[in-house]
């Protein structure tokens, strides 16, 4: 249980961190460098606490049920190798915390910066322990949208803006190939349990779908690891804060993806195809990595460059998939992070003492900073594999895993002479980077004098350098165990002890390297002239490069695509689109539908004889309809009376058809929506019957068009209902709410106990749109003024107020008042008796909104809030709230969320009554109807009466001022 609760706390610590950080003052730099380490330092200590099980192979496991009638669970899970990385996440985060305190600016909106990098820790937290691969998805895609937000976290510039969003379209489309990859194999094994799915790799490989599973999952890992060809998109996330830059590409997100296909490689890898896939496409990446990184003159540049040529190594290193390259792979993602991120610190350093990172401005920095220059020597050393550093070590277990004889094809033939190729061209960048920036003649043209900077800002850099150091000289002491326990739990208990050590004596991967160093260094000081001088790319390459077909590929459709659809299709005028969209729906429901129709051979569903009062009523309603229709043009007015003889037709209909619940509902909300579109009509512009008959173009075609359009969609719905209607009378899932309402709801309106029980959860959700929907309105209305309302002659203003009176007058405002306490009853008489008689919170609530609708009104230009004492957000807010809660009682007494329960209460005088918490629910209902009603209500009625009142006082002004 206690291991359990630490998983937890891992997976929701930074989170609570990240929303701690959030609300901190702009100016509490220290409070949120502190709430940043101490989380993640949290962080640790709970990791520290699980090594014991680890270490003896255990996977340790929690469940959080989360809607357990679907079996959906979220599964977390800690193994070796999860464990490894986790630490290798917090330990260097932590250090990046340290870091930024002292490299970002008073300025920048320091708390906001460690809120998002807490949030993005968190993600990288739960990618990493998930127990489920669907949820390892969304931790997945919000790694993309967290990096998003750092990427671009100094959004003033431009280039930080089009970095941040170019790696989240790369990565959130290879999220979603992942997503689809994930579904492919949890339907190909028949499950989604990361366990099941490791244990399948048989059934896997041997299922026809395995090609195409693999194609997608590589995708997805090959998008966040930048590899070659989508590692363009790593360089330009360079723009963003130093501190993010050794966070995001040392230790987390391009580690994701590398991640993703060392855990995965049991189950999907063993294959040819794996091999070529996998390893030719990391052996591709490291070696044009390496090429590019040697001729980039942005410090940044390089240590990108060079970090996409690393990730390669990693691949190739996952997709050979023996158990020593699964050791030298988890190797080098420990020492790739620990010399990379001093590196990424090292150049901050530079840039924010210098005021540069060019490095054709840099040289002769150590004469200034010697303590900078020598950890960023030994850093560059690490990198270029320079023996008794953690570098040397696992780039030597990648030699000997490259010159091991694996499959015999020309790939596993090649990879001794491509890994030697590659290491010697990162043995020349590393080189460059020392030689040019730390020594030669002492730059004089720099924005800044040089000099060390801050103790606490060169920490976090003598620390990882002393990592370097120590992994390098005591290899097995320092990471033997670590490794081994990592290792196994990808491969196996079956999986030998590798020994790390520094001699191995004289064996083909020490030649290598040392032919590496040699000849990587000769290179550079042969051309170091025209390559510190040259273009930024290798004569053969940069030219030709992934980023500008990117942006082609993008600009094509994003731009030059839809504009062309936009041309053919796309208008301005909202008849033409709604006349698209219901041809569309037509087609397609015309497909469906047909089928639908042919005779049914089982036994029909009851069927009610038409009754000629039905058929005049119908008759009634169709007149309306078609009224409507013809008096838009003339009469808007008179439209909206027909309009709502319409909807009262559709009202009985219900009734007639037994269904009170909806019957009473439709009638409510024709009154509102009624009174909505009268409120309304004040905005649209003057009617065609104003406007000169030479000024109108000739309409009688599209409204013939119009009404086929309508005549066919009618008719289709019709057959729909009809379809419906005459389905077989065979057993579903209306007769089992028919059956278990009472039983299980404890109410008899099934339609209400579906609401507010057994879909309660649905219900929720529609009420928070509705919230929603309540301020938007709110928010779009409340400063909006039509340029219509203030047109005119003050004699012509006169009279519109006096229109805006007798429009709001059609019912003396002594009969609204009398009708309001009537309308409370109604709405508490609908309330209480939902349960069990047509009614409900909806309804109630749409009735009490109606009584204070009615009030507004018989208040004339008054304001209502003289009048009426009712804060409408304030109800939504209660209701929200109120629903919530009895969702969340649920949770204290050991039931899923909006679990509800019902009894019979025994009340003095009255007897036994009903009692259900589903009445608590539909309390939260009512009130929130309540108030977005009356909110979207007031919203349009308050800027109506509000420009009347405005006219009227303009019209005032004027008149006195033409007075005197």
């Amino acid at each position: 249980m206690i291991e359990q609760n630490l998983i937890l706390i891992l997976v929701v610590l930074p989170f609570l961190g990240a929303l701690a950080a959030a609300t901190l003052p702009v100016y509490a730099h220290n409070a949120a460098a502190w709430v940043s380490g101490l989380v993640l330092a949290g962080g640790l200590v709970a990791l520290a606490l699980l090594h014991g099980p680890v270490s003896e192979g255990e996977v340790l496991r929690v469940f959080v049920q989360w809607v357990p009638s679907l079996r959906l669970n979220l599964p977390f899970r800690v193994d070796g190798f999860a464990w490894f990385f986790v630490t290798l996440v917090l330990s260097i985060g932590i250090l990046v915390v340290i870091y930024a305190r002292y490299y970002l600016s008073r300025t920048d909106p320091v708390p906001r910066f460690y809120s998002f990098l807490l949030a993005f820790t968190g993600a990288m937290v739960g990618l990493l322990l998930s127990g489920n691969i669907l949820m390892l998805v969304v931790f997945w895609e919000l790694t993309s949208i967290t990096s998003f937000l750092l990427i671009g976290y100094w959004h003033q510039s431009q280039a930080a803006r089009d970095g941040a969003r170019m790696a989240l379209i790369v990565t959130a489309m290879g999220g979603l190939c992942l997503l689809v990859a994930m579904l492919l194999l949890g339907q190909i094994v028949g499950a989604y349990d990361i366990d099941r799915i490791l244990s399948s790799g048989e059934v896997i490989r041997a299922h026809p779908m395995y090609p195409l599973v693999l194609a997608l999952f590589l995708i997805g890992a090959f998008t966040k690891s930048a590899q070659f060809p989508f590692h363009f998109w790593l360089p330009g996330a360079m723009a963003a804060p130093t501190p993010v830059s050794a966070f995001l590409h040392s230790a987390t997100m391009v580690k994701a993806g590398v991640f993703l296909l060392v855990r995965f490689s049991p189950a999907l890898g063993g294959t040819e195809l794996w091999f070529f896939a996998v390893t030719g496409t990391g052996m591709a990446t490291l070696l044009i990595g390496a090429m590019i990184a040697l001729f980039r003159h942005d410090l940044k540049g390089l240590l990108a460059y060079s970090t996409i040529s690393h990730l390669g190594l990693i691949t190739a290193l996952a997709g050979i998939g023996s158990p020593g390259a699964i050791v030298a792979a988890i190797f080098h993602i420990a020492n790739h992070a620990v010399f990379k991120a001093s590196l990424f610190m090292a150049a901050g350093i530079i840039d924010h003492e210098t005021g540069t990172r060019d490095m054709r401005k840099l040289s002769g920095l150590f004469r200034a900073m010697p303590i900078t220059g020598t950890l960023a020597i030994v850093a560059s050393a690490a990198m270029a594999g320079v023996p008794l550093l953690n570098g040397f070590l696992s780039k030597e277990m990648f030699f000997a895993e490259a010159v091991d004889w694996h499959n015999g094809t020309w790939l596993d033939d090649a990879l001794p002479y491509l890994a030697t190729l590659a290491s010697i061209f990162a043995v020349a960048y590393s080189v460059r980077f020392i030689a040019t920036v730390f020594f030669g003649p002492v730059a004089t043209d720099l924005p800044k004098t040089p000099h060390e900077p801050s103790p606490w800002m060169r920490l976090p850099v003598e620390l990882l350098v002393f990592v370097c150091l120590a992994v390098g000289i005591l290899p097995g002491i320092t990471l033997g165990t670590v490794l081994h326990d990592a290792a196994q739990s990808v491969v196996g208990p079956d999986m030998p002890y590798h020994d790390i050590a520094i001699w191995h004596g004289l064996t083909w991967p020490l030649i290598m390297s040392v032919i590496a160093l040699v000849v990587g260094t000769l290179i550079y000081e042969i051309f170091a002239w025209p390559i510190s001088n040259g273009p930024e790319g290798p004569p053969l390459i940069w030219r030709i490069r992934a980023q500008r077909l990117y942006e082609r590929l993008l600009l094509n459709l994003t731009w030059r695509v839809p504009r062309r659809l936009h041309g053919l299709f796309g208008t301005e005028r909202l008849q033409p689109q709604l006349r698209l969209l219901v041809l569309l729906a037509v087609a397609v429901l015309a497909l469906t539908v047909w089928g639908a129709l042919t005779p049914v051979q089982k036994p029909l569903a009851r069927t009610t004889a038409l009754h000629p009062a039905f058929l005049l009523m119908w008759g009634v309603g169709a007149a309306c309809a078609i009224g409507a229709a013809w008096q838009a043009k003339y009469h808007r007015f008179a439209a909206l009376v027909l309009l709502g003889g319409a909807g009262l037709v559709t009202c009985v209909t219900f009734a007639w058809f037994s269904a009170p619940d909806l019957a009473v509902t439709q009638l409510l909300v024709e009154i509102v929506t009624t009174v909505l579109l009268l409120l309304g009509l004040r905005w649209l512009p003057r009617r065609r019957a104003e406007i000169p008959e030479d000024k109108l173009r000739p309409a009688k075609i599209r409204r013939l068009r119009d009404l086929g359009i309508a005549v066919v969609s009618g008719a289709g719905l019709s057959a729909i209902a009809y379809v419906v209607m005459t389905r077989p009378l065979i057993p579903n899932v209306g007769d089992w709410f028919l059956r278990n309402a009472y039983y299980e709801g404890g109410g008899t309106n099934t339609v209400n106990v579906i609401l507010v029980d057994f879909r309660a959860f649905d219900t929720f959700g529609e009420i928070t749109v509705l919230c929603i929907v309540g301020l938007t309105v709110f928010a779009l209305l409340r400063r909006f003024r039509p340029a219509s309302e203030t047109a005119g002659t003050p004699e012509q203003q006169k009279n519109a107020v006096a229109a805006t009176l007798k429009d709001y007058m059609l019912v003396p405002s002594v009969i609204m008042r009398w009708m309001f306490p009537v309308l409370i009853v109604v709405a508490a008489y609908l309330f209480f008796r939902g349960h069990d008689l047509p009614g409900g919170g909806f309804s109630a609530g749409v009735t009490l909104a109606i009584a204070l609708l009615l009030q507004y009104i018989a208040a004339n230009v008054r304001w209502v809030e003289a009048h009426i004492t009712i804060l409408p957000i304030r109800w939504m807010g209660i209701g929200l709230l109120i629903a919530g809660t009895v969702g969340v009682g649920a949770w204290l007494v050991g039931y899923p969320f909006l679990t509800a329960h019902a009894q019979y209460v025994d009340l003095p005088l009255i007897g036994k009554v009903p009692a259900a918490t589903a009445l608590l629910f539909d309390l939260g209902v009512f009130a929130l109807v309540v108030g977005a009603t009356v909110l979207m209500l007031i919203a349009i009625a308050h800027q109506s009466l509000r420009s009347a009142r405005l006219r009227e006082q303009e019209a005032e002004q004027a008149e006195q001022k033409e007075t005197a």
